[in-house]
Order: C-alpha cells, then sequence, then structure tokens
C-alpha cells in the first residue's frame, strides 16, 4: 500500500506534502518570491511558490531547509525523515565470468548510461507531477524499491524500481503528465527503455519494454497508452520496471500509488 502522507507546516513559511522516508518525494509551497535551500543548496520554486524534492535509498534521517525571504530574512527547519529496511538476497556460486562485462559491453553500457543521465537532468517549470500518480498498469508486484542481491560476497546495484509481471504485450500507460526525454529501443541492460519528465526534475523511466508508442519530445497525459511490456534487455522474464527521480535521486514509486 501507499506511505501514510504527512502535511507538514515547519512553519508560517512554508508546508510540506509527502512521504517522510527514504525513498520519499515532498512537495512543499511557500510564499511567492521566497528562494529555499535544502541542505544548503539552492532547489527550485515556481512563480507560484511551489517546489519538489527527495530523498534517495540510503539517505541520511537529518535535513535542513532553508526559506529566504525577499527582504533576505532566512528560516532554517529541521527535517526528520524514517530510516527503511530493505530486502537482502545473498546468492553464493555465481560463475565469476557471468560477472565481469567484456570491454566492448561497458563502453556501450557508459554510453547508455550517460544518455539515461541527461535526460533525468532535464529541468523544465512543468508540474505535471502535483497531479499525482496512478499505477501505469495492473499487475502482480514482482520486485520493489531497495531489494538487493549480494553475489559471492560482492553487494551489486540496488534495485531502484517497481516490478510488474504482466503479459509481453499489456499496454504501459502514463502514471502522470510529462513530456517524453528518450526513447531507445535497445539499451544493453535495461532493453527498450523510455522516460518522461514530469517537471521540475521529477522523471519516470520504464525499461524492458517490447515497444514504445511514442517518440521524444511529445506531451502525454496522465493514463496515455504510451508503451507495451516487453522482457528486453537484462530481463529474467515479461514484466515492467518502472522508476522514479528526482533528478540523480531514485525515488520510490510505490510510495506515490495505491498498488
Amino acid at each position: 500500500m501507499k506511505a501514510p502522507q504527512r502535511h507538514t507546516s515547519l512553519a508560517s513559511s512554508v508546508e510540506l506534502q509527502g512521504s517522510f522516508t527514504q525513498g520519499g518525494m515532498l512537495v512543499g509551497s511557500t510564499e511567492p518570491g521566497n528562494r529555499v535551500l535544502l541542505d544548503d543548496v539552492a532547489i527550485a520554486v515556481t512563480d507560484k511558490g511551489q517546489f519538489v524534492f527527495g530523498f534517495g535509498r540510503d539517505a541520511k534521517l537529518s535535513h535542513s531547509l532553508d526559506i529566504v525571504r525577499k527582504d533576505g530574512t532566512r528560516t532554517r527547519q529541521s527535517i526528520k525523515i524514517k530510516k527503511r529496511k530493505y530486502d537482502i538476497q545473498r546468492i553464493n556460486g555465481i560463475p565469476r565470468k557471468m560477472m565481469q562485462p567484456s570491454k566492448k559491453t561497458l563502453e556501450r553500457t557508459r554510453a547508455e548510461a550517460w544518455l539515461v543521465k541527461k535526460a533525468r537532468n532535464v529541468f523544465t517549470r512543468q508540474t505535471h507531477f502535483l497531479d499525482g500518480f496512478i499505477p501505469p498498469l495492473k499487475g502482480r508486484i514482482t520486485g520493489v524499491y531497495g531489494s538487493q542481491r549480494i553475489f559471492n560476497g560482492e553487494p551489486r546495484r540496488p534495485h531502484f524500481g517497481l516490478d510488474y509481471a504482466a503479459p509481453i504485450g499489456t499496454v504501459v500507460k502514463a502514471p502522470a503528465s510529462g513530456v517524453v526525454s528518450l526513447v531507445h529501443n535497445d539499451m544493453f541492460y535495461s532493453g527498450g527503455t523510455l522516460i518522461v519528465d514530469h517537471g521540475m526534475g521529477i522523471s519516470s523511466t520504464f525499461i524492458h519494454l517490447e515497444k514504445i508508442l511514442v517518440k521524444k519530445g511529445d506531451i502525454i497525459k496522465q493514463g496515455d497508452k504510451i508503451a507495451l511490456v516487453g522482457t528486453t534487455g537484462r530481463s529474467t522474464g515479461p514484466h515492467l520496471d518502472w522508476r522514479v527521480n528526482w533528478f540523480q535521486v531514485r525515488l520510490d514509486p510505490a510510495l506515490l500509488v495505491s498498488r
């Protein structure tokens, strides 16, 4: 189920809504014209005083939020988030050659990772994320955010998505409105890959797709058909892997929807 949402007034000049936990996204509002800093780093604020930010899988549990008013006065508030426990699976006896990709593969995956990073760094002042998110499809959850495998004692990259088991060809719908920022039909690890920008650094990534039904630059609405489920790339079976980011910070999609 969707994590409990909190509505917190940190001070008379700011309000926050969202999941106060690792992997959570928070949406804030302040007086128009105020500046906002998270841990002393400025974050974008709309003309209406709206802003958004999030916390990664292993984010520290204490943060500071500064509101700087037009007259230069500053208010600092502390934000406390909850620590999470993740599913860790240990597997031994994996042949080493399976864990060491070739030089050619490394070159390809680095180039593809750069494309994904570039798309997730897109900044627009659209605020589609304010309209909320819906599940991209109905299906059994087979993989969750934060889980991790340890092969032969070596920790692998954690899983940052929400996996839905579904037959090949199942329609994937846009969980929120936005603009298509990346379309790639065949990445080494993620296969058919689609990224949608929801504004202010919030984006959705959909991977292992059989077919992508939109093109880069398309404006899409929540609920639009955008892709078909597949098992492309390094996939163990037909499913959708849906991921959400705040720029390069990986958020938990399960905290944004009721499954």
